[in-house]
């Protein structure tokens, strides 16, 4: 069943790619790092936008879902009696929204700091790298999510993120 539409997709391979490039940059390629995390923060923006207008599953609404409701499905998952979800399940659904703080936060932090009122500010530079790093442990998070949730409902989710199909409604599935 389609669930990730095209623009989803492309928003989501677009900033792993932008994260990545300004990750492994770094210093070595100063206006490659920069134009990287230029292209993270309006990647965040459309999504951001996307989130408010586009379709079902790519609404904050539909994926964003109460800290009780969060609660309760990590209380599932180690009672190993979770219900599958056809779009974010609610810890993946906050898990984007920490990841679109957490680029935004990087990539504000990194523009600051080539402002001649912030250049070679300490505490600045600092702040970015530990942004930076903190965004890597939420990427590896993500990526550990991801994988946990392929095994744990038999469904590659990868895969999904590329097609953007998923497999069929099953009884009890959440939509």
């Amino acid at each position: 069943m389609r669930v990730w539409d095209p623009l989803i997709r492309l928003l989501h391979w677009s900033l792993v790619a932008a994260v990545g490039t300004a990750w492994f940059t770094g210093e070595a390629s100063l206006r490659l790092h920069e134009a990287a995390g230029y292209a993270g923060l309006v990647l965040v923006t459309l999504r951001l936008i996307w989130g408010w207008i586009g379709g079902h599953f790519a609404r904050f609404s539909q994926f964003v879902r109460a800290p009780s409701v969060v609660w309760r499905y990590a209380i599932d998952i180690a009672g190993h009696s979770e219900r599958r979800y056809l779009g974010h399940n609610p810890l993946g659904g906050w898990m984007v929204l920490l990841l679109m703080l957490g680029v935004a936060s990087v990539g504000a932090t990194g523009w600051l700091y080539t402002l001649d009122m912030f250049w070679g500010l300490a505490w600045l530079e600092f702040l970015h790298r530990s942004l930076a790093w903190a965004l890597v442990g939420l990427i590896a998070l993500h990526v550990a999510g991801v994988v946990f949730t392929s095994v744990r409902h038999r469904e590659n989710l990868l895969a999904a993120m590329l097609t953007g199909r998923k497999k069929s409604v099953e009884e009890n599935d959440v939509g």
